[in-house]
């Protein structure tokens, strides 16, 4: 029996979680679990799994579950709040696997300390490697225990990987759908409206992601992940653009050979998979090869799609030219979604964003949550001027 944490259980990658645990009632069970602010959702979990420990993102409704909770008969919960509520969770000394699902740098610290504490980590929240990669990764090595992605992509590049050898690996192939702007012209790029931008054409996500994959910026967030996953130089992670999404990641390796993984689009099973390492289990999760017609592949337009650019050049610096990628990318596409910046505006504000970063390698968690705030400062004060001349503020230290 596994015993599961899960950081974001009110969350669309939380709710697969928890589908799987449901089932294999044999195989896991929850202990803990740390919600957002969806307080009916994690009512509604808490009173379902009867874990030992809940948190909430904010007080105000980790004291009106505690009360709900009561009043209902399930007093057995202990009710947390905020960043050291999710820590709880995370290092619960029954907790065995813990899923970091939740979004952004609000769940970075309760990884790193579920790292640090020995326990197994199933990834599905890119943000954490993005900005603290060499940190949470370092710690995992030190702790002898590999973390295992749940995002789709780097989930196919790890089961592909158990094919080879690392030193055998010539190239990893990030796929990226190419957004819903693959085929339109640059030139029409400064009149592109919100709606137009949310309009996935393969994938239903949240806002922020959705934009991101039509800036690419997610596809360079991969890349920066994979680098720090699997030990490997941006150069040897490729992104190319597979408008099917059939294909998750690919890997080719030295002697030519390239391994593909190819699945239902459901995150459903790379959960299972990262839960059920090494192990394969049976699922009614099926790909019907019968259904495959046909694959195209294009390489992806940088000029185009500028922040995919960004994103090698911070992977390649690493530090805290990464913690400032993200953190621009999350303030210049709330700007967006507000109309107070254009679709084109999202690569200006991040990209000035890094030229006033000064280039470091942070040594704590304490000191990239700083950074980060730091660099979101930034981007706010050039979100202000993105419409006129940029009063760019003192180097970020």
């Amino acid at each position: 029996m596994k015993r599961v944490a899960i950081l974001g259980s009110t969350g669309s990658i939380g709710r697969s979680t928890l589908s799987i645990v449901e089932s294999y009632p044999d195989r896991f069970a929850v202990i803990s679990l740390a919600a957002g602010s969806n307080l009916q959702l994690a009512y509604e979990q808490a009173v379902h799994w009867h874990p030992k420990l809940v948190s909430m993102a904010h007080e105000r409704d980790a004291e009106t579950l505690r009360k709900r909770l009561r009043e209902a008969g399930h007093s057995g919960a202990e009710v947390l709040s905020g960043a050291a509520g999710a820590v709880r969770v995370a290092t619960h000394p029954e907790v065995d696997f813990v899923v970091s699902a939740i979004v952004g740098v609000a769940g970075l610290e309760a990884t790193y300390e579920a790292v640090k504490a020995g326990k197994q980590v199933g990834l599905a929240n890119k943000e954490a490697l993005v900005v603290a990669g060499e940190l949470i990764t370092a710690e995992s090595k030190r702790q002898g225990k590999p973390l295992l992605p749940i995002d789709s992509e780097h989930n196919a590049v790890h089961q592909c990987m158990r094919g080879g050898k690392l030193h055998e690996v010539e190239r990893v192939w990030l796929t990226a759908s190419g957004g819903p702007f693959l085929h339109t012209p640059a030139r029409e790029f400064d009149n592109i409206t919100v709606e137009q931008a949310l309009n996935h054409p393969t994938w239903k996500m949240g806002r922020r992601i959705t934009i991101d994959s039509a800036t690419l910026m997610n596809k360079g967030f991969e890349v920066i992940e994979a680098c720090r996953l699997f030990g490997l130089p941006p150069r040897q992670v490729d992104v190319v653009v597979h408008p099917q999404s059939t294909i998750h990641s690919m890997v080719e390796f030295r002697d030519g050979s390239v391994l593909a993984q190819l699945s239902v689009t459901d995150m459903r099973l790379p959960i299972l998979y990262a839960l059920t390492f090494p192990e394969r289990v049976e699922s009614d999760l099926r790909f019907n090869i019968r259904d495959l017609k046909q694959l195209d592949f294009c390489p992806p337009d940088m000029n185009k799609f500028p922040c995919l650019r960004l994103a090698y050049e911070a992977a390649e610096a690493g530090g805290s030219k990464t913690i400032a990628l993200n953190a621009a990318d999350e303030i210049a596409v709330e700007a967006f979604l507000q109309a107070r910046i254009s679709f084109k505006g999202i690569s200006r504000v991040i990209e000035a964003t890094l030229g006033e970063t000064v280039a470091s390698h942070p040594e704590s968690i304490s000191k990239v949550l700083e950074l980060d705030a730091e660099a979101r400062d930034v981007a706010r004060n050039l979100v202000e001027h993105i419409g006129g001349a940029v009063q760019l503020p003192a180097k970020l230290h």
